[in-house]
């Protein structure tokens, strides 16, 4: 049993480490998605639809990690400013969405700018490390998902009155 004293330092834990790259990483790419008026979840969303296929809520809450509640609630958004639009999908009681003409255009403005920053980024950390941090970091997310959830009760530690 690990004991806090020997637990590793908080630096170097890895939910911490994955919070904060992923806050300077995001950092750098915000400016552009505030300036379209857009937040991160809704770009994720666009991003998500402009590769071309429509797709429903769900499908669109697991790409753009998103609840599926928050999802419902930002197409509102998107919807009401023409960035996208409902689709006929081959069951009647399915809601497909697809980006707009406009919605398009907002997507390869920002794009533009945000292949710019994933230029520099590359620039600095090099186009293979980052090509593999990506792909370990898919490998650690799969890893992760496989593992069996902890007790949900904590055990009695050494010393503790049970």
């Amino acid at each position: 049993m690990t004991s806090p004293s020997t637990m590793r330092g908080f630096e170097s834990s890895l939910p911490i480490a994955l919070l904060r790259a992923r806050q300077a990483t995001a950092h750098k790419f915000k400016p552009h998605t505030d300036a379209a008026g857009l937040t991160q979840p809704q770009w994720r969303v666009i991003r998500a639809l402009a590769a071309g296929e429509p797709l429903d809520v769900a499908t669109l809450a697991n790409r753009c990690v998103l609840m599926q509640p928050s999802v419902s609630r930002l197409l509102t958004g998107l919807q009401d400013r023409g960035l996208i639009e409902t689709v006929p999908g081959s069951d009647a009681r399915r809601r497909l969405l697809t980006l707009t003409e406009e919605g398009r255009r907002t997507f390869n403005r920002i794009a533009v700018i945000s292949e710019a920053v994933y230029r520099d980024i590359e620039a600095v950390y090099g186009r293979e490390d980052l090509a593999r941090l990506v792909e370990m970091l898919v490998r650690l997310r799969e890893v992760a998902e496989a593992l069996p959830d902890l007790p949900r009760v904590l055990p009695d530690l050494p010393g503790e009155p049970a």
